[in-house]
């Protein structure tokens, strides 16, 4: 290859380097006009072999605790770049430690998976590949069958009417001494009268005036059904608070966030006093009621926090432009609207798509449909209910 064709190439490819860097990264290297050099410089700012760094990354290492209904492969994914870091700065973990440090890590679910293969190595050395394959395809087992904390749940309940109750209370008493309980039943001292509830007698033997219900009509098998369908779902996105005193964007989340970096970056101060554990920082996606996504970056996680709050003073510093005027509010960039939403009582709050409790209740009444048709047979019904449109 010709020097000119490798500096066309060397320039292309630095150019597609830079379009992918922020800003406070690229002003940082904008005097490197090679590739080469620019990968240098990115190594001497993030790679150094310092005591610092190798004191950071090991921190990070040890502080990667694996949430609750998070995924696998996001966590392994967090652990193997910190392990390739380390291994830049010349720290390189035996295979074995690998593995021991993601097993304690996993979340307390995964007690009895985590004692299981612990105690079925023996005295063989843990591989980490072994440990990889093992815990997801725990992963996959999990969410086949449903075992997650925050995942939707069905719920059918089916009651039935006078009948079935009345069904329920014939037959022969669980007492002890059944021929006792039966000469008790036959003599009318332990039954429950039909027409007016009473114990003592039967529904031929009331004196009460007869109730005018379903079973007026003999030829008819009278039932009430009421099917009631609740489907509940939980969501771990919240709405979203628009905080003017919040230093930087954060959330109690860990499952929203995106591009996730442990660490230890600090605490935040409460008006109380009282101060917060940052322990994480990445991306999230907001979905707006337009079916629009609002990307917040460089979101503190801050597991004790009770709201999502978004800094104004952040997106100030990021160029934004944030209109509040008639319970309203807008957040813009240059031309571009990136969301906004409406004052909720004294705060103003992104208008999140919430998930729904839906409950559907249907009653059913043979015997009345069959006064509606003209006292139809059961056969007759039973057609009808096979249509689809009747």
């Amino acid at each position: 290859m010709k020097a000119e064709e490798w500096a066309l190439l060397d320039r292309q490819v630095l150019g597609v380097i830079r379009l992918t860097l922020s800003r406070s990264v690229a002003h940082n290297v904008v005097k490197e006009k090679t590739t080469a050099n620019l990968m240098k410089a990115f190594s001497g700012m993030y790679e150094k072999s310092s005591a610092n760094n190798k004191v950071h990354l090991m921190k990070k290492s040890f502080n990667l605790k694996m949430a609750e209904n998070a995924s696998i492969a996001q966590h392994l994914n967090e652990f193997n770049t910190i392990t390739n870091q380390l291994s830049s700065v010349e720290i390189d973990f035996d295979d074995e430690i690998r593995a021991m440090i993601v097993l304690p890590f996993l979340p307390n679910s995964w007690e009895t998976m985590r004692m299981t293969v612990s105690n079925s190595t023996g005295k063989e050395k843990l591989k980490y590949n072994d440990i990889r394959d093992l815990i997801m395809a725990e992963e996959i087992r999990r969410r086949d069958a449903g075992e997650t904390l925050r995942s939707g749940s069905t719920l059918n309940l089916e009651t039935t009417g006078k009948d079935n109750d009345r069904n329920s209370n014939r037959g022969r008493s669980n007492s002890r001494n059944s021929n006792w309980n039966r000469s008790k039943s036959r003599s009318g001292q332990q039954v429950q009268c039909w027409n007016c509830g009473k114990t003592g007698h039967f529904k031929r033997q009331c004196k009460s005036p007869k109730k005018k219900n379903e079973d007026d009509s003999a030829n008819v098998v009278t039932e009430k059904v009421h099917d009631a369908l609740l489907l509940v779902v939980d969501s771990p996105l919240d709405d979203w608070v628009l905080d003017s005193g919040a230093s930087f964007h954060t959330t109690p989340h860990r499952e929203i966030i995106q591009n996730y970096v442990a660490g230890d970056f600090g605490k935040v101060y409460l008006a109380d006093g009282s101060t917060l554990d940052v322990v994480g920082i990445g991306d999230v996606r907001i979905s707006l009621p337009n079916r629009s996504v609002w990307l917040l970056e460089k979101v503190r996680h801050i597991p004790d926090l009770r709201r999502n709050l978004i800094s104004v003073g952040q997106l100030d510093n990021e160029r934004h432009a944030i209109l509040f005027v008639g319970g309203t509010w807008k957040v813009t960039k240059g031309a571009r609207v990136l969301a906004r939403g409406k004052k909720t009582g004294t705060l103003y709050m992104t208008s999140c798509p919430r998930d729904t409790i839906a409950v559907v209740d249907a009653s059913i009444d043979t015997s009345l449909w069959h006064r509606r048709l003209g006292h139809m047979s059961e056969k007759g019904m039973k057609m009808l209910l096979l249509k689809e449109n009747y």
